[in-house]
């Protein structure tokens, strides 16, 4: 993904072009699907000349990239459900379903087709979003004593499996099989010092 133009998240004239493009971009997949979109049927939609996405987004993978990243910010904070271990299993499957769903599916390849990794991309923010949800449960279990797991350790043992099956595997994840990658999380939890406020990319991601 081009970050300059696709990873700040603009104000005034520019947020307004972005908000008016993103939902044109959304009503017409909705309407039509996929498989219809071109740019210039967005920007007829949207109020805005053909060139203006071209200058902004560079072509229509990186477009549909950037709505789709939008798309999978989170809303606000995961469940609390009183330990770590449930707000985790709660998360989890949640994350699982919307994921391995048509939808999250399409959200999923739309973030990857433009084949570029790294920070600022789309796909890297897609992990900070994923990340900070994850920091928020840590953070909460420490408040409360109890063992929580890396952050890093939870992205590698239960988000990666549920997002390679889901995207690879002959079959998305089962519910049980997430269930088993919180245990092997759980397992190598710790109880770690209550840390302080909340880190850059929980600000970052609008969740804190």
């Amino acid at each position: 993904m081009n970050i300059s133009r696709t990873s700040p998240r603009p104000g005034g004239r520019s947020a307004r072009v972005q908000a008016a493009v993103h939902q044109a971009t959304r009503e017409l997949i909705d309407q039509h699907g996929r498989a219809a979109l071109t740019v210039p049927l967005i920007a007829a939609r949207a109020g805005v000349t053909p060139s203006t996405i071209y200058r902004r987004w560079g072509d229509l993978a990186e477009l549909l990239s950037d709505v789709s990243v939008e798309r999978m910010r989170p809303d606000g904070e995961p469940a609390d459900t009183g330990s770590v271990r449930g707000d985790l299993s709660a998360w989890a499957e949640q994350f699982h379903e919307e994921m391995s769903s048509e939808v999250g599916l399409a959200m999923l390849k739309d973030v990857l087709s433009t084949g570029t990794v790294g920070e600022g991309t789309g796909a890297c923010q897609c992990a900070q979003f994923t990340a900070a949800q994850i920091e928020v449960i840590v953070h909460r279990g420490m408040a409360r004593g109890e063992a929580v797991p890396e952050v890093e350790s939870v992205m590698d043992g239960l988000v990666a499996p549920i997002i390679y099956r889901a995207l690879w595997g002959p079959a998305p994840a089962t519910l049980a099989l997430v269930g088993r990658w919180v245990d092997g999380c759980m397992k190598a939890a710790a109880v770690r010092a209550p840390q302080g406020p909340a880190s850059t990319s929980l600000r970052q991601t609008g969740i804190a």
